[in-house]
């Protein structure tokens, strides 16, 4: 595994590391902007280079769908495709199924489902979704899993994860039988269910560590739990997990709860927060949470965030956000959502920072207070 440990803090489980990869060296902790079907919303790879991103997510279930993944790989693979030349991450798309609920019907060998796109009829099954990330080309790739419900009895997890189990080893075997197309290396990641159940969670990691994955990533949080509970299963799994490998919760989260996980020793994240809620005129700053649709922005030529060296804060104020947004025009999309991912990732560089420093509990501290006493103070 191209993974070093850097560093751990004496008065944390925070870490320092680095993920090598064909693509390009992955500093951690490290935040993973959501490009779902090879693209990040409203934001174009330059953008992404501009703003130092070092890897970015895709997401099997959509690129199976549209453009379909033979495609992606008659085009050269994913970073061919978008022209993104930096390290790319893709889920296997089994949280995607998992939701789909009424659409879905999971089977011994996999999970029928329907599109929601057109409601043709479609199947997953651990080897193919190894397929169809070989076509695709990502850097780091997921074993096929079963998101485990919140909440659920400990029977409903235990079933659930048996099924997570099974798939991770079939989707194991295939890949030692079937190498990457596109001439270049693929780190593969098992996924640690178990819902909120700690015996599950570790029975998990235990399995895990029979089959030697490259990384391991916890999923099944952030699905409805109290953030407290996401913390503390996140925790029991860092003191488990063997230091030697990347840690990758998935799908979380605000700024405040990435900085909590990083305390707990967890080393990569991604979350379609920044663009979503960029779009729909949430931001965040140094200073709390910015709603620039308020009339309160009506006048201010303040930019979104004075502490801010993004090229939306470089150049633009709230005001003229406010008036993008209330009329409709589409370059508001990219500049909030330019702002947000920046905001991300030099929380990221920072944090780095700090844990080689040796500070960085003293800084998460001051910052979750920070972001958490002023949600709501600027309405």
């Amino acid at each position: 595994m191209s993974f070093t440990l850097l560093k751990t803090s004496p008065n944390s489980a925070a870490r320092l590391g680095l993920l090598r990869t064909d693509h390009g060296d992955i500093p951690t902790p490290i935040f993973m902007p959501v490009g779902t079907a090879a693209s990040v919303k409203a934001v174009s790879p330059r953008d992404l280079r501009e703003m130092d991103a070092k890897i970015i997510l895709a997401n099997t279930y959509h690129l199976h769908l549209r453009p379909g993944t033979p495609l992606i790989a008659k085009m050269g693979g994913i970073h061919k495709f978008c022209s993104w030349q930096g390290p790319v991450l893709t889920d296997s798309g089994g949280f995607q199924v998992w939701s789909l609920k009424e659409l879905r019907k999971i089977k011994e060998n996999g999970v029928e489902f329907r599109s929601h796109l057109d409601g043709s009829k479609h199947f997953f099954s651990p080897e193919s979704v190894m397929q169809a990330q070989r076509e695709i080309g990502a850097d780091i790739i997921m074993a096929f899993d079963e998101c485990t419900p919140y909440p659920s009895t400990i029977e409903q997890a235990q079933k659930s994860l048996d099924c997570t189990k099974r798939w991770t080893r079939t989707a194991k075997e295939w890949l030692s039988k079937n190498p990457p197309l596109h001439g270049y290396n693929q780190k593969f990641f098992g996924i640690i269910q178990g819902g909120t159940h700690e015996e599950l969670r570790l029975q998990a990691i235990e399995e895990l560590k029979q089959i030697e994955p490259d990384g391991y990533a916890i999923g099944g949080l952030s699905v409805g739990e109290p953030a407290e509970e996401m913390y503390k299963i996140s925790a029991l799994c860092t003191q488990h997990i063997p230091e030697t490998h990347p840690r990758y919760i998935m799908g979380v989260g605000t700024p405040w709860n990435i900085l909590e996980l990083i305390l707990r020793g967890l080393d990569m994240f991604d979350c379609v927060m920044p663009t979503r809620n960029a779009r729909n005129g949430m931001l965040f700053t140094s200073k709390g949470v910015l709603h620039y649709k308020s009339a309160i922005h009506k006048e201010s030529e303040a930019p979104i965030d004075e502490n801010c060296t993004c090229y939306t804060c470089k150049n633009f104020s709230r005001a003229y956000l406010r008036h993008l947004i209330h009329s409709n025009e589409l370059l508001v999309l990219q500049l909030a959502s330019i702002h947000n991912l920046h905001f991300y990732l030099h929380l990221m560089q920072q944090a780095r920072e700090k844990i080689a420093e040796g500070v960085f509990e003293e800084w998460a501290g001051e910052q979750i207070h920070c972001l958490n006493q002023h949600l709501l103070y600027y309405k």
